[in-house]
């Protein structure tokens, strides 16, 4: 069945001054809100929140000016939804990377003013494309809450008949002056996984300090994070709901060279800080279950 086009989708969901729906980049879907407290822009295209600017304040979200904008590719920023699976798939190298959810295009469910905030609802299920990727019935759920926070739910359903287990990650990219001089505070004295190192457990002690290739998996994380950015004087506090794991990545210059739809100075603009449930924390669901997690943005002088 075709895609619903842009201007059936603005006729049906469109709220005149609050949410339009309109043409994006490569010709992709998006919903472009205005709340009282913030904008912000989410895309079809992967259900991929692609900005949010709270009042009074710069974007909090990087997207890479090289970001390669079509179906099948991945948007490189904002905050890409990682499912099944994080990363590569485990004994299948040929499967993409951090699943096919993030490449797929979404539906729109609908668009709802909620108090001084936005919500964008939209779904994707399994399919015979997926399936073939993964022997499993699902349903997705992704909702964006733009306002003086951002907030994004994300809702998995077992829509089949055997249980599953699955890996998940609301991959957020997050806008720096200078990566260099930024730092991630609330993990000190947290295990980790360090996937520059061979995947050796290490315990992180004090803050975080991008210095060189960053990708660390802290383990048993419950608690807010904060990414203080020197550089622009503005701190993002970062909470989060039924997640056990926060990643933090950073490719450094090497791997931002190598990476296509990044480049070589790209690595300085932003620092990941990512919601997940990944690596010996990824999570059973059994048969019309639902798991919920949810991560809550703040921006803050």
């Amino acid at each position: 069945m075709a895609s619903p086009s842009v201007a059936a989708l603005k006729e049906r969901f469109g709220i005149p001054g609050v949410a339009e729906i309109l043409t994006g980049n490569g010709g992709l879907a998006k919903v472009v809100v205005s709340a009282p407290e913030a904008t912000g822009e989410m895309y079809l295209h992967g259900a991929q929140v692609t900005s949010w600017i709270s009042s009074g304040r710069n974007e909090a979200l990087y997207v890479s000016p090289n970001s390669i904008w079509q179906d099948g590719r991945a948007i490189r920023g904002g905050v890409p939804i990682c499912f099944p699976w994080f990363g590569d798939k485990q004994g299948d190298p040929s499967a993409p990377a951090h699943g096919f959810v993030r490449t797929k295009s979404w539906e729109l469910e609908g668009i709802e003013s909620r108090g001084e905030g936005i919500e964008v609802t939209m779904s994707t299920t399994s399919d015979d494309v997926t399936r073939k990727w993964w022997p499993f019935d699902f349903r997705l759920i992704c909702r964006g809450t733009f306002a003086r926070g951002l907030q994004i739910d994300l809702i998995v359903t077992n829509s089949g008949s055997s249980a599953f287990w699955f890996e998940e990650a609301l991959h957020a990219y997050f806008a720096v002056g200078d990566a260099e001089s930024a730092l991630v505070h609330g993990l000190d004295a947290t295990r980790y996984i360090d996937k520059t190192d061979n995947r050796i457990e290490k315990m992180q002690s004090g803050d975080i300090y991008i210095t060189a290739e960053t990708d660390r998996v802290y383990l048993d994380t419950t608690g807010p994070v904060e990414l203080v950015d020197l550089a622009t004087s503005r701190r993002i506090h970062i909470w989060k709901q039924s997640s056990q794991t926060t990643v933090v990545w950073n490719p450094w210059m090497e791997k931002s060279i190598a990476l296509k739809d990044l480049g070589p100075e790209q690595w300085k603009e932003f620092v990941c800080i990512e919601t997940a449930n990944v690596a010996p924390l990824a999570l059973k669901l059994g048969p019309g279950e639902t798991h919920t997690m949810v991560v809550k943005v703040q921006a803050m002088p």
